[in-house]
């Protein structure tokens, strides 16, 4: 089992700044695929970023260059940073761990946080 909070949403300007992050226990995090979803009302959940284990990320083409993921083994969390928003970003963001080799489909993930709300005004 994989326990995952996440932390950070919030209301901000479009051009603003956050850093989401979630806090991971119950299993070898080091080992863990992390990924970061978003799910907007009315719209279906959809993958923003991942990072495997050895490091490797990839991102949704919406968010990349200004979206980073990154993590910290030793503390068992996954940061996502996010610049230049803007009010298309707004969505409820989910923390969401895999035991194997990232992947960008939802459903492939076993274990999820319950989500953090990031708004976005213009």
């Amino acid at each position: 089992q994989v326990q995952l909070v996440e932390s950070g949403g919030q209301l901000v300007q479009a051009g603003g700044s956050l850093r989401l992050s979630c806090a991971a226990s119950g299993r070898t995090f080091s080992k863990t695929t992390m990924g970061w979803f978003r799910q907007a009302p009315g719209k279906e959940r959809e993958f923003v970023a991942a990072t495997s284990w050895s490091g490797g990320t990839g991102y949704a083409d919406s968010v990349k260059d200004r979206f980073t993921i990154s993590r910290d083994n030793t503390k068992n969390t996954v940061y996502l940073q996010m610049n230049s928003l803007k009010p298309e970003d707004t969505a409820v963001y989910y923390c969401a761990a895999r035991s194997r080799s990232w992947s960008t489909i939802a459903r492939e993930y076993d274990y999820w946080g319950q989500g953090t709300q990031v708004t976005v005004s213009s």
